[in-house]
């Protein structure tokens, strides 16, 4: 069924201004990730303690995950304020942001962005192009891996290689000589067990709460990117709320944005020796071949934002292309 965003966004304009008035806010809010995931359970805890700390000032309804709106229309969900909240990554609304992919590909901090003008910069650039705020990050300092179902040898280990991939690493995919295919989370295991697919791109963390370890038999090492899960707002509702709900709002995010690597960190120790027991192997490429594998990935990473973004393709690198 076609949704009327431009309907639904009305619809939702006008719901926010007859509460607005009010001392507390209800947000509505939606997650990319399946319920209990990994990527979703910080979430679950940050709405439960904003609920219980935000009392007479903002609330957070959660709607729910792609069940309710599907990953890849959270953005448009999102401009036309149908939600005015998303656990979400960049990847996903990269249609309406194509910068929106530097948040996967930079290793910087969000405390160098926060303070170098990068997270400034990104704002910007949402709110022109997407009617959204960027709130900050759930999760920093993982990884993306290449997981296979083939074990990857020589120089030439990945061509050839159907992967099923996201716009974060298409062109990266390709330039190690593999086919890329997009393939909704859902259909991944079925692509796998009907070879339709030999693997597939992920974080170092989540395949077991999507079942894939069934049909994986190797990871790669080493990882690459960043990997971004963050607080989407509409910009409309954001400009709504009154000094006290942003200013809570805020310092419920940062406090999650600063716990992330060390959440994030346990994540990834238990996920890999979960991997191990489960019977899959880690692969890890040659030191030369390793170096010229992430070599490889950056490269990519900035062709695809000068091609996409040549406007602000300097500033981006400028504040984002750090250690």
């Amino acid at each position: 069924m076609k949704m009327n965003w431009k309907a639904l966004g009305l619809a939702a304009a006008l719901g926010f201004a007859a509460f607005s008035a009010q001392a507390e806010v209800t947000l509505k809010a939606a997650s990319t990730f399946a319920r209990d995931s990994f990527f979703d359970k910080r979430f679950e805890n940050f709405v439960k303690e904003v609920n219980e700390e935000g009392k007479g000032i903002l609330q957070i309804n959660f709607v729910g995950g792609p069940e309710s709106i599907p990953a890849f229309q959270v953005g448009n969900a999102l401009r036309n304020g149908v939600v005015d909240l998303a656990n979400a990554t960049g990847v996903f609304h990269s249609n309406l942001v194509p910068e929106a992919l530097v948040l996967s590909f930079s290793p910087t901090s969000m405390e160098t962005a926060r303070s170098n003008g990068g997270f400034e910069l990104m704002n910007k650039i949402h709110k022109e192009k997407a009617n959204m705020v960027w709130l900050g990050r759930l999760h920093q300092g993982l990884k993306y891996h290449i997981y296979t179902n083939k074990k990857p040898e020589g120089a030439d280990a990945f061509k050839g290689m159907k992967l099923r991939s996201v716009p974060v690493y298409r062109s990266f995919f390709m330039a190690l000589g593999a086919e890329p295919f997009q393939v909704q989370p859902g259909e991944v295991y079925t692509a796998l067990e009907r070879g339709q697919v030999d693997g597939y791109g992920w974080p170092s963390v989540g395949i077991f709460d999507l079942g894939w370890q069934e049909k994986t038999k190797y990871r790669v090492d080493p990882g690459f990117y960043n990997v971004e899960v963050s607080l989407f707002m509409n910009a409309n509702t954001y400009s709504k709320l009154n000094d006290e709900q942003r200013a809570f709002l805020e310092k419920k995010v940062r406090e999650y944005e600063d716990s992330s690597y060390a959440y994030d960190e346990k994540g990834v120790a238990e996920e890999t020796k979960r991997l191990v027991d489960a019977g899959i192997e880690i692969v890890e490429l040659p030191e030369a071949e390793a170096q010229a594998f992430v070599q490889t990935a950056n490269e990519e990473a900035w062709k695809t934002i000068q091609q996409n973004s040549p406007k602000y393709y300097e500033e981006l690198r400028k504040a984002f292309d750090t250690k």
